[in-house]
């Protein structure tokens, strides 16, 4: 009972602090983000927070599956270090014996991984695509700021308004460049106005001139107008697209699309993922004392980095209809999980020898002696 509580009261210390900085650098990572995306009028700059916010929900997996293995690689090497795993061994203790504190610790994490690969990512994903869509689905007259020139939703126009404008509706010394068909629009008038008409809404302007200039023929065609009448879409009628990531995982049980399918296989490989990281942990833990203190934590950050991309790499042949999705799963994860159960009855029976604890037992005294 001592020997559980105390490894389970460590992992839960090292696991929340690695959380608490994981989360820190990741929010601060996506603030930058979406600043940048603001900047270049991706989202709105009022949804920032927001933006981020379901940004980080949808990370969380990742993050919680890194940080679980942190922790328990970090605790592990604490104990080699400061000969604690000597003490626990001489007394009878084997390597297998930490399989079940690290299980009890692990299993509500690995089910809340699990939970949020499946609800909170697609979740996630949508809401930020909603967000996006409603600002990129604003008409181009919403985008005008008096005093700035704005880019059209589609980039094919750029506005311009005088900072004296009446009200919303009406404004003052408009100016319009638009390009299409290699043609080049330039329109300008002294004053604009939004009217509804049968339930459509046009821009009317007043008193200004149109010059047309064609690229490949090299023509200019110049148009004045006393009023020119211009109607705008129904944006608000538009209906975003989401990508494969918002679409919720019960959806993607029947689909046999390949994306699909690999999007499923990818949910499915974060819960997995975090089981099998408990036994690679176990099994590949170790501390050598003429190398840093840090050795063990690269060792963990490399091993993660190469599962994780070999999850990705799998969801793109998934998706490429190269591979199977539950051969997909199988190849990986049975194979971590394998190698993780190999090595860690390896070294169970390795640590169990007499001679090998007699070995321990000797270089506890010798450590103390030295002390």
């Amino acid at each position: 009972m001592l020997f559980d509580s105390s490894i389970r009261k460590e992992l839960a210390r090292s696991f929340g602090a690695t959380l608490l900085v994981l989360v820190t650098v990741v929010m601060t990572m996506m603030l930058i983000r979406m600043l940048g995306q603001a900047a270049k009028g991706v989202i709105s700059p009022s949804d920032v927070l927001l933006v981020m916010g379901f940004t980080v929900i949808g990370y969380l997996p990742m993050i919680l599956t890194l940080c679980l293995f942190i922790a328990m690689v970090g605790t592990l090497s604490r104990m080699y270090r400061d000969s604690e795993m000597a003490i626990w061994m001489s007394s009878g203790q084997g390597l297998g014996s930490l399989l079940r504190p690290f299980l009890r610790f692990a299993w509500p994490i690995v089910a809340a991984v699990a939970g949020l690969a499946l609800v909170a990512w697609p979740w996630s994903n949508q809401q930020v695509l909603q967000l996006r869509a409603q600002f990129e689905q604003r008409s181009d007259l919403d985008r005008i700021a008096p005093g700035e020139f704005q880019e059209s939703s589609d980039g094919s126009r750029v506005f311009f308004i005088d900072k004296d404008s009446v009200s919303q509706e009406a404004a003052r010394n408009v100016f319009v460049v638009e390009s299409r068909d290699n043609r080049q629009f330039v329109t300008s008038a002294q004053s604009a106005q939004v009217e509804q008409h049968g339930g459509q809404r046009f821009v009317v302007l007043h008193h200004g001139q149109r010059v047309e200039s064609d690229f490949q023929t090299g023509n200019t065609k110049l148009t004045q107008f006393e009023s020119y009448r211009i109607q705008l879409r129904a944006d608000e009628d538009a209906i975003a697209q989401f990508s494969t990531r918002a679409i919720p995982s019960w959806q993607l049980w029947d689909a046999t699309e390949p994306t699909h399918r690999a999007e499923l296989a990818w949910r499915l490989s974060l819960p997995l993922q975090g089981l099998s990281l408990i036994f690679l942990a176990l099994a590949l833990t170790r501390v050598n004392p003429r190398v840093g203190k840090s050795s063990s934590l690269l060792l963990a950050l490399l091993v993660f980095i190469v599962y994780y991309n070999l999850l990705n790499t799998g969801q793109s042949w998934v998706a490429a209809g190269r591979v199977g999705m539950p051969g997909f799963l199988l190849a990986l994860h049975g194979s971590a999980l394998l190698l993780g159960c190999g090595g860690l009855l390896l070294r169970h029976h390795q640590y169990q020898l007499p001679w090998y604890r007699l070995r321990l037992l000797l270089q506890l005294r010798t450590r103390r002696a030295a002390a």
